[in-house]
């Protein structure tokens, strides 16, 4: 006889589906499969909620509870390999099991991939734009707009060019702005400066303003270096929209400053921005001489969806995995989306290990679980994105990224 599914399980999971990013309505779904013992369903449900907010006290907890619940449940081994009675779950062994999981992993050939360890603020970036994986569009526009100019002084000379200015990359979030930032420093074999918006904004009034001067002074003092700023649409908000007594008018007059050759000189600081919101960027940032190039980064390609999975899974304990039939599947998915069933798949794997008491690697069973469980995120930015290609696009701004929801047939 069927079980049936409790009707508030069944409500909350369906509200989860429609709106996956609200994390409190997860955990509290979470907390409800945790109470009927449901313990590995709670548990992949903590792992897609810390994916979104790492420092979740309440997800932590019940991470704790779900882990602690499955180690206890664990079935009795055959006498022959039972450990001592009160022994549990014993971590040094699993440690040591996994260790040996190395063969087979990948069902195809890995390149080597860098990680975020190999950045680090005002070093030169060990990454360039052939570790970015697909993306070739991508790459053809920063070559022909950025480096290859950059590469060719004496043609830029004969053309009385010059590289002042910056480049605003924007789209959809968790599509590898930043990661693309840090690859374009690589291939000018420059300093890497990322800003954040917690690095500009303080409290006392003149406080934000000084901490953009001095992030430019410091970035000059460091040339050649790129000076990322990171959801440059926080700090250069269009002014219309902000009321007259607001503060962050004069940050925004302040990065104006700085940006603007008249005042400044950035000789050897290439200035590179990322957005999600472009079309919330005052417009005297995209003027000639400051962000007067931008570049549309959207969902990774084929390529890309596989190099992604294959970056996220390949210090774990693997097997069988195939990447490029993962990136079959994901079409529509961003690298976040991506990273979040790699994280996903591997919170299964862990759990089942601890259930059985029998260490076992990732396997493509768990990722088509997590898979399963997941959906694209990206589908509120392209709405956003549609409204304003149709309605805000007179001045031709936004064309190639017309082209691309065209393209891409997303309505």
């Amino acid at each position: 006889m069927a079980v049936t599914e409790d009707p508030l399980i069944r409500e909350l999971s369906a509200a989860v589906e429609r709106s996956p990013e609200v994390v409190e309505l997860r955990l509290h779904l979470a907390t409800l499969l945790a109470d009927r013992g449901r313990y590995a369903e709670a548990l992949g449900h903590c792992s897609a909620a810390l994916s979104q907010d790492p420092g979740n006290a309440g997800a932590l907890s019940l991470v704790q509870r779900c882990s602690a619940a499955l180690a206890a449940s664990v079935q009795p081994l055959p006498a022959e390999q039972q450990a001592p009675a009160d022994a549990g779950f014993d971590w040094s062994i699993a440690e040591k099991e996994v260790a040996d999981i190395i063969e087979p992993a990948f069902v195809d050939a890995s390149p080597d991939a860098l990680d975020e360890s190999d950045f680090d603020v005002l070093q030169c970036s060990r990454v360039r734009l052939a570790d970015v994986a697909g993306m070739a569009d991508v790459k053809q526009q920063l070559e022909l707009s950025l480096l290859g100019p950059l590469r060719n002084p004496d043609l830029m000379k004969a053309y009385q060019v010059s590289a002042r200015g910056g480049l605003l990359l924007y789209g959809p979030p968790g599509c590898g702005k930043t990661y693309i930032a840090k690859a374009v420093s690589g291939e000018l074999g420059a300093s890497f400066y990322q800003v954040g918006i917690a690095d500009v904004l303080h409290r006392y009034l003149g406080d934000s303003e000084r901490s953009i001067r001095s992030m430019f002074d410091n970035a000059r003092r460091n040339a050649p270096c790129v000076l990322f700023f990171d959801e440059v649409d926080a700090l250069g908000h269009r002014r219309s929209a902000l009321s007259g007594g607001s503060g962050m008018r004069t940050v925004v007059n302040s990065l104006l400053e700085e940006l603007d050759s008249a005042t400044s000189t950035n000789e050897g600081v290439y200035v590179l921005g990322a957005t999600n919101a472009p079309w919330d960027v005052d417009t005297a940032l995209r003027r000639p001489g400051r962000f007067d190039r931008m570049i549309f980064v959207g969902l990774p390609d084929a390529e890309a969806r596989a190099g992604i999975v294959r970056f996220h899974l390949k210090d774990r304990p693997i097997a069988g995995i195939d990447p490029a039939a993962i990136a079959g599947r994901t079409e529509g998915f961003s690298g976040a989306d991506l990273a979040h069933v790699c994280d996903s798949a591997t919170q299964l794997a862990m759990a089942d290990s601890m259930r059985r008491g029998q260490v076992r690697p990732v396997m493509m069973a768990d990722v088509h679980a997590a898979m399963a469980q997941i959906r694209p995120s990206a589908g509120p930015w392209f709405e956003t994105a549609r409204n304003v290609v149709e309605f805000a696009n007179n001045d031709g701004t936004y064309d190639e990224l017309a082209k691309y929801l065209r393209r891409r047939k997303i309505r």
